[in-house]
């Protein structure tokens, strides 16, 4: 299949997955499973879960065996999104082009769905059956070190600090390689965990994730400021708005895009010892390139 069909075929699978993991809607109490359901089936393009099932199949596994961890990573990735639009984070009224959680539910109530997420994110993860060389313990680990404080909420923490200042572009590199990069990176890491990886084929992936990671935050910085809110489903601007440090800020929009296309070759070189069982992987860099929202 091509990729438009690969991708639409594993959103689907992705959402089935969700679905029975999650308690359902009504489920009491009611309104905090709706929330999360809300938050999570808000239209996401599924990316994390994508690369996590693809990465098992790189290194020889099957998807089945990767849906727990792949859908763990979706949930935690959520949990972020609803906490960062809270008013006293980045206060975005607009997600996958809906009202946010907390515009829905309530800023109290958008806390507690984030909190939920992400708990529910862990107890998905421990389902996920051990390999010969990974215990079910290391998937756990793996997810709790980059949710933490050293990296996800550590980046948030230099992204909120770093508002309103110029920064490098050394400085911007840290703190997406925390956010963005750091949680492109374990999905993929995750997924060829499920599928046994050697050393070698999981630091490449590590490598392939983490240029793969910051070359999609490149492109995120362009559409602010290039795309139309109507076109991206959160607010355009945003980031020029709150004096946010980003990459066509501190380089410019044409740099901005150099920069992208090298990050993207160097994920690339470094899936050249997979050979043809990368090229999924290969298929989704090139379109994450190209993609205009």
């Amino acid at each position: 299949m091509d990729l438009k069909e690969y991708l639409a075929n594993r959103a689907a699978e992705v959402d089935a997955a969700l679905d029975a993991f999650l308690p359902k809607a009504k489920e009491k109490p009611a309104t905090i499973h709706a929330a999360m359901r809300y938050s999570l089936f808000a239209g996401g393009k599924r990316l994390r879960p994508i690369l996590c099932l693809a990465a098992a199949e790189a290194c020889g596994g099957d998807f089945e065996s990767a849906m727990p961890p792949a859908c763990a990573v979706e949930i935690l990735h959520t949990y972020s999104l609803v906490h960062d639009d809270l008013p006293c984070m980045d206060d975005d009224d607009l997600r996958r082009g809906r009202p946010t959680c907390h515009k829905v539910y309530g800023e109290g109530m958008a806390v507690l769905t984030g909190d939920a997420l992400l708990t529910e994110a862990f107890l998905i993860l421990a389902q996920t059956s051990p390999a010969p060389r990974y215990p079910t313990a290391s998937y756990v680990a793996e997810l709790a070190l980059t949710g933490g404080s050293t990296k996800l909420i550590g980046g948030q923490v230099m992204d909120l600090e770093g508002e309103g200042k110029k920064l490098t572009k050394a400085q911007l590199v840290k703190i997406h390689e925390s956010k963005t990069a750091a949680l492109l990176a374990t999905s993929i890491r995750l997924g060829a965990m499920t599928a046994n990886a050697t050393d070698k084929q999981l630091e490449a992936l590590t490598i392939f994730g983490r240029a793969l990671g910051l070359a999609f935050q490149v492109i995120d910085d362009i559409l602010d400021v290039t795309a139309s809110t109507e076109v991206l489903g959160k607010t355009a601007g945003k980031d020029l708005a709150v004096e946010k440090a980003t990459y066509p800020a501190i380089l410019g929009l044409e740099k901005s895009r150099k920069e992208a296309a090298k990050l993207t070759k160097e994920a690339m070189d470094a899936l050249l010892s997979f050979g043809k069982k990368a090229q999924r992987l290969r298929e989704i860099a090139d379109y994450l390139l190209k993609r205009e929202y």
